[in-house]
């Protein structure tokens, strides 16, 4: 009788399920079970399977697939078999899904609250005064401000945050008993993310919903889930309750997920990756603070590669014929000095203007007004071969390593385009032999020259991205959040690849992102942005120690 009650409280069960696409095997024999208002977290690497799990709960396998379980139910009712009438019905009713980028899952030509009210006209036959009541509520359950230009506004209006919670509004508007949430923070600001996590917690309470929480993250699972699955090539290879699997990992898997994020506490040289632990030869090696001084003076008795003196930049809005232009300040009155070899760190939020100053520096989009002093030379010129000249210098490793490489191009193609740009070697031959020696040094073989972007994973991605970067032999690289969409564990392996590309070719870095943890790891200095302004600016570990900005404080409590 026991054992009968318990098992109606299971709103998912998942047993032995098994998934084929194309003859090769994706997913092997995955089980696990989901309790009424309990958060189950599947954590993993990209390619792992998490997210096609969750996909097989709710229709969406790709074509050409091939399923099969013992038993896939939700509220006991099977999941086998469905047709695609049944399937919809499940959808955003009974399954709410939060995908992992808004921007992309979000129609950018639709406002977002058309996008919201299709989702309540496709289950419920209600007047549209209504469905918009049934909106505004949701989109304060989110705790949305403004609600009537929320509605109003397209999905680029909208700040990353925002977007995030417009998709939580659109997978709770019907009540459904189980929300997939699909890593809902990632690139998202450690204030957002932090939001985001308590929001979810907050909606499950209120609404007693089951979750299931997919993340590479494990201090975010930690934060949230009642029990962890952790998978690793299709396979769930550790199970268990939250409190007892991040006391004791069993796996050296599970433990690289756990320890590849830099920690707070201490200074190392190296951060560990789960190969690492998986192969029990890291050696874990402090940077002491008589090192990190000693160095600083060396450091700092250079002179300067780059100045910049009350760089600002305006965005000018459009004003009627006539009227007079107003504009957005974007960056006011900027000034830093960046050593040759050193790592200065740039944080703050989403739209404080981080990238826009990177993109000032090398002229992508010009400044409007300020010094830039380049190698102790004050660039004053204005023909385009003269800032072409200092991009070769100064290189730029963008966020997104998909967006940023041609995909029509390959590998080899588009680093071999920049040599040919700034007219680095004179033959093929030559800049083909250039572009080997450089996949080399970031740890691809020759094999990825004739590979497509979309043939590689986001971390051999990145890697390609570097390699062109440092094509032009730079002397400056600016990383803009350039692993801020990666897995824990390629982060780690990215980020000692800067730092050994750092060492054996004497490059300097501005190293923007919104992480602070690993802003710390890498920086030897850190400049703190608020909108638009310089606002703190202080050696890495004086300002985690001793934050003397509020705004400062706040971003680093809220470090998960």
């Amino acid at each position: 009788m026991n054992k009968k009650n318990n098992r109606s409280k299971f709103i998912v069960e998942v047993q032995n399920l098994s998934l084929k696409i194309q003859n090769k095997q994706i997913l092997k024999n995955i089980s696990f079970s989901i309790l009424t208002n309990e958060t189950v977290a599947i954590v993993g690497e990209s390619g792992s399977g998490k997210t096609l799990t969750a996909l097989s709960l709710i229709g969406l396998i790709p074509n050409k697939s091939f399923i099969s379980s013992n038993k896939m139910s939700f509220l006991n009712k099977s999941l086998t078999n469905n047709s695609e009438k049944v399937w919809r019905s499940i959808r955003g009713k009974e399954i709410g899904v939060i995908f992992q980028e808004p921007h992309s899952s979000l129609n950018p030509s639709m406002k977002c609250g058309k996008q919201l009210l299709e989702v309540l006209e496709t289950h419920y036959l209600k007047n549209k005064n209504e469905n918009k009541k049934i909106i505004f509520s949701a989109l304060k359950d989110v705790q949305l401000d403004d609600l009537e230009r929320i509605y109003n506004s397209y999905p680029h209006q909208l700040s990353g945050g925002q977007k995030q919670r417009v998709m939580i509004a659109m997978a709770i508007l019907c009540k459904p008993k189980l929300l997939i949430a699909d890593e809902p923070t990632t690139a998202l600001d450690v204030t957002v993310q932090k939001e985001i996590i308590f929001l979810l917690k907050s909606l499950q309470k209120k609404y007693k919903i089951s979750i299931l929480f997919i993340s590479h993250d494990l201090n975010l699972v930690k934060l949230l889930a009642d029990k962890v699955f952790v998978m690793k090539n299709g396979k769930i290879i550790e199970s268990e309750v939250k409190e007892k699997l991040f006391n004791n990992p069993k796996k050296s898997y599970t433990k690289g997920l756990l320890f590849a994020r830099p920690s707070l506490n201490k200074r190392l040289k190296t951060l560990p990756t789960i190969s690492d632990f998986n192969s029990g030869n890291f050696i874990e090696k402090i940077i002491t603070e008589k090192e990190r001084k000693e160095k600083h003076k060396v450091l700092y008795s250079k002179l300067p590669i780059l100045e910049i003196i009350d760089l600002e930049k305006k965005f000018f809005k459009q004003t009627l014929l006539f009227k007079k232009k107003k504009f957005f300040h974007a960056i006011k009155s900027f000034n830093f000095k960046l050593y040759k070899g050193e790592t200065l760190g740039l944080v703050g939020e989403s739209g404080c203007g981080k990238s826009t100053l990177g993109r000032a520096i090398i002229h992508l989009d010009p400044p409007s007004s300020g010094k830039i002093i380049y190698n102790g030379k004050l660039l004053t010129k204005k023909d385009f071969s003269y800032y072409n000249n200092l991009r070769k210098e100064i290189q730029f490793i963008f966020q997104d390593p998909h967006s940023s490489m041609n995909p029509i191009k390959t590998i080899g193609d588009s680093i071999m385009e920049v040599l040919k740009v700034h007219n680095i070697l004179k033959t093929r031959k030559d800049r083909k032999k250039r572009v080997n020696d450089l996949l080399d040094k970031v740890g691809l073989s020759n094999y990825y020259f004739n590979r497509h972007p979309h043939e590689l994973s986001g971390g051999q991605k990145q890697r390609a991205v570097i390699a062109r970067a440092l094509a032009t032999n730079p002397k400056v690289i600016i990383c803009d959040e350039c692993v801020a969409a990666l897995d824990i564990s390629i982060q780690a392996k990215i980020l000692n690849l800067l730092n050994d590309l750092k060492q054996e070719l004497n490059l300097s870095y501005i190293f923007i992102s919104h992480d602070l943890s690993i802003v710390k790891f890498m920086s030897d200095r850190i400049m703190v942005m608020k909108s638009g302004e310089l606002i703190e600016f202080e050696e890495s570990d004086l300002l985690y120690s001793n934050p003397k900005k509020n705004y400062t404080k706040k971003l680093i409590s809220s470090i998960i």
